[in-house]
């Protein structure tokens, strides 16, 4: 058995696709886009941009706040970018929902004992908000942040503060477990800390990036965390 286990939150206990895609679909009906499912496109495609700028070391909020201008602008829109983001924000902050059965793997995990670290990037207040709004905030002991570590998975300087406030833990009685190959498969890679890819559509990977474990389910996370 595993004595801790660190979460990533977005699309492994958190549904953020569905806020994603609520939030950016209802700013594309504000600044009046013709063809929303093309802007959601273009959106999405810019926005993995940005976070793999991020993850590589990039400054953080000049990518954030240009992502949107950049959006619009493809869609013959100009919006001031700062503006539409703190927009965006407000509604990431309320985008409480869950992945089905989050709530009671965690429940399941601290019966047991399991210390429970979310280690997530993200904006500090936006995850905390989310944390709190979707119910799943108790079940942690402590919350890593990016913007508050100051560098982003798969960056291993992200899992050096979890280090030094965990002294026992070790490669031996933790897993890391994320649904991102280039975030928290890679950066558990590099911080010498196992991983369980979280993929429940069977995605295929590179094979530069190897998770330890791969799950499919919340009741195979269980097991091998329990195990």
């Amino acid at each position: 058995m595993k004595q801790y286990a660190i979460f990533d939150l977005d699309n492994t206990l958190l549904d953020f696709t569905r806020g994603e895609t609520e939030g950016v679909t209802q700013l594309l009906h504000q600044y009046g886009a013709q063809d929303v499912t093309q802007g959601l496109h273009i959106y999405q495609q810019i926005n993995h941009q940005v976070w793999q700028a991020i993850e590589q070391g990039a400054e953080r909020e000049p990518l954030l706040n240009s992502r949107f201008a950049k959006t619009f602008q493809q869609l013959g829109i100009q919006v001031a970018g700062p503006v539409v983001e703190q927009q965006y924000r407000h509604h990431l902050d309320t985008n409480y929902y869950t992945l089905p059965g989050a709530t009671q793997l965690l429940a399941q995990l601290k019966q047991a004992q399991v210390t429970l670290i979310a280690g997530t990037n993200g904006i500090k207040a936006t995850q905390l908000r989310r944390l709190a709004g979707s119910g799943l905030a108790p079940y942690f002991d402590q919350v890593f942040i990016s913007e508050d570590v100051g560098v982003a998975k798969p960056d291993a300087r992200f899992f050096a503060p979890i280090f030094k406030r965990n002294p026992a833990l070790t490669a031996t009685n933790a897993l890391m477990i994320g649904d991102g190959l280039q975030s928290d498969i890679l950066g558990a890679q590099q911080a010498a800390l196992p991983s369980v890819w979280f993929n429940p559509q069977h995605l295929s990977h590179a094979a530069a990036i190897q998770p330890t474990y791969e799950a499919d389910s919340y009741a195979a996370i269980a097991k091998l965390i329990l195990a």
